[in-house]
Order: structure tokens, then C-alpha cells, then sequence
């Protein structure tokens, strides 16, 4: 999208707009002839492919808006894609509480990492490619990218955003179904998620029920319609044995506050160097799957613990508070990072400064 329509669209977007509260969760409500109605908020949300839309987020502006599309089935719906060393280009599906579809590339005693797209995204959206890329680049993994398309794949993000709760508990059934019947180990499995996905990777966390998940790792966890109040709502400290979350459009389309055992503000968490004239925020947006693919493959993404979350977001300081830590990375940093972290990456790749 041109420069031109981006600041166009930007303008209706804030024409539209009202005052509401800090994480824009709430219309306001006015008095209308005596009875009280919502006002529809406004904002432009890109998908992943940088597409801009713009839409109404609040969820009683419209009447149904808020309702899930009723032909999306999560359970059967959602693809289970495995990717090996041995089948790098050739994706094996398996299908949820099948065993026979578990094939000869599946080897339960292999480190598992599945990975969840956002909003209108699929299996073969960037975020996928590229971190089980990485992953397969590193070592021979399990990797299982989780295509929940035919529900994120809607204009309307409201609907989108409402699917995430059904996805998370398919991801946490199926990971119980390789536990149970592919000999996994939940201390071997990672999930990794971008925007809705973030989200989606912590409340998978929340359904297994067999074990517990090693590590969720939440790349810019969406912003609109997440409430820093709704921890059972979204990505949060308990869903794994540890949690992490890198930020890199806080504040716009990703979530600012620290809602992980471990949150990375990369430059500050808000805008992020290279991205020029980023109205939308998108090309921020994705810098944190950006980043975490870079990770995998070995870059040292060497973050300072600062004392406390002001120091990143209104001090633009950070005064050290203990260890250096590597953002990302494989294998994670279980056991070793807790607290916020601040880093600076370069302007492009390679974005690591070591």
C-alpha cells in the first residue's frame, strides 16, 4: 500500500475514533434519547501480509459482530502441519486423535515446536515459513505449524480474535494426543505464536491437561481487544514453565505492558529501526517473528534486565538490575531470564548485535 493511502486511511481511522480507555477494550457508551449506546471504535489493524483494514473493534458497536462464524470448526478445521529434516519440503499432516496419521518423519523423542500464525494468515504466511525454517536450519526438530486459516482468515478481526479461545484448546488437545500416542514429552514442546497467535500459544498452554508445556514464546501478541485485566484471555506468566514475550509494536498493534515471565522490548518495544514511515505499525509488527527466526538460527539478541518496566517504555533508560540475557534463542531461556529486558537491534538483517 502506498504511502499516501496509508496516511489517508489513518485520518478516517482517527476521525472515527473515540477516547477509551487504556487498551481500547471499551466504546463509550452515550445517552441517546434516554437509553445508553456504544459508539463503534475505529482502527486500522494490517494482516500479515501488511494489508490495512480498518475496523470496528468495539464488540458491541455492531449487533452479532461479536459472534464466531458458525462453518469454522476448530477441531476439524485446524491443520497440524509436521515438518522434519526429512521432509523439509514435503508437510505430513496429522490429524488430531489419529494416530495412523502420525507417519514414519514423526519421532517422539525429537525436541517439538509448533508454530500459530495471526490474523489473516495461514500455514504458509511468513511467520511459519520462516521460524520452521529456522528451527530445521538449527537442529532436526519436530516442527508443526498450526494453520487455523478458514477461522483467521476473515475480514472481520472481531471474528478472528473470537476463534482464538476454540484454536487454543485444539493446539492443547493435540498436544495431549501426541503425548498420549506419539510418546512426546511435554518438557519438549515449545509454542510459538505472532499477534493472535501470541494469544493463542498461552491459552493452548491453559487447556493441555496431561502436562505442562515447556516453553510459550508470544511475538507481539495482538493489542485490540486484549485487556491487561483478562489474564485467562490471553497469553500469561502461568501457561508454560516459563514465558516469554518480545514486544515491537507496543502500545498500536502489539500488547505493551509485561505479561510474561520475561518481556524483551526490543528499541523500546514500540517502533523499530528500518521501517521508515511505519503508520499502521505493521513492518514493527513483524519484526518480532523476524527477530525470533533470527534467534533460532544463532543470533545474540544480548538484552539488559532493567529495574522496572518505566525505565523501557517512558524513561527511554534502562539501569542494569542483573544478568544480561539473550532474547529468543534455542534452546529458550527457562530458568535463566525473568523481568523486563532492553535491547538494540540493527536497522536490517542481520539484526543481531551480539
Amino acid at each position: 500500500m502506498r504511502l499516501y493511502e496509508w496516511i489517508g486511511l489513518l485520518f478516517i481511522g482517527t476521525a472515527l475514533a473515540l477516547p477509551i480507555e487504556e487498551f481500547g477494550q471499551e466504546a463509550i457508551p452515550v445517552d441517546n434519547d434516554g437509553g445508553m449506546e456504544h459508539i463503534p471504535v475505529w482502527s486500522l489493524v494490517p494482516d500479515g501480509d501488511g494489508r490495512l483494514h480498518l475496523v470496528n473493534t468495539d464488540p458491541y458497536g455492531l449487533a452479532g459482530q461479536d459472534e464466531p462464524a458458525p462453518h469454522f470448526n476448530s477441531d476439524a478445521d485446524t491443520i497440524f502441519r509436521l515438518f522434519t529434516r526429512n521432509n523439509r519440503n514435503s508437510p505430513q499432516v496429522i490429524q488430531l486423535g489419529n494416530a495412523g496419521t502420525l507417519g514414519g518423519n514423526w519421532n517422539g523423542g525429537r525436541q517439538t515446536r509448533l508454530i500459530i500464525h495471526g490474523w489473516n494468515n495461514n500455514g504458509d504466511s511468513g511467520v511459519n515459513v520462516n521460524i520452521r525454517n529456522a528451527y530445521l536450519d538449527r537442529g532436526d526438530f519436530n516442527v508443526i505449524t498450526v494453520d487455523w486459516g478458514r477461522g483467521a482468515q476473515n475480514p472481520n478481526y472481531i471474528t478472528a480474535r473470537n476463534h482464538i479461545n476454540a484454536v487454543g484448546a485444539t493446539v492443547g488437545r493435540f498436544v495431549d494426543f501426541l503425548n498420549l500416542n506419539g510418546g512426546m514429552s511435554f518438557n519438549n514442546v515449545y509454542i510459538v505464536g505472532h499477534s493472535l497467535g501470541g494469544h493463542t500459544a498461552g491459552i493452548a498452554g491453559k487447556r493441555v491437561s496431561r502436562g505442562r508445556l515447556h516453553t510459550v514464546v508470544a511475538l507481539d501478541p495482538a493489542l485490540p481487544l486484549f485487556s491487561i485485566n483478562s489474564p485467562g484471555e490471553r497469553v500469561a506468566p502461568s501457561d508454560a514453565n516459563y514465558v516469554e514475550v518480545i514486544h515491537t509494536n507496543g502500545g498500536l498493534l502489539g500488547f505493551d505492558l509485561p505479561i510474561g515471565q520475561a518481556d524483551f522490548y526490543p528499541n523500546g518495544g514500540r517502533t523499530q529501526p528500518g521501517c521508515g514511515v511505519d503508520v499502521a505499525g505493521n513492518c514493527a509488527h513483524s519484526r518480532a517473528w523476524e527477530f525470533f527466526a533470527e534467534s533460532v538460527r544463532s543470533g545474540r539478541f544480548n538484552s539488559v534486565r532493567c529495574q522496572n518496566f518505566e525505565q523501557v517504555w517512558n524513561e527511554n533508560r534502562c539501569v542494569s538490575s542483573g544478568p544480561n540475557r539473550n532474547m529468543g534463542g534455542e534452546p529458550s531461556n527457562i530458568g535463566l531470564a525473568s523481568g523486563i529486558y532492553h535491547l538494540t537491534t540493527n536497522a536490517q538483517s542481520p539484526f543481531a548485535r551480539g
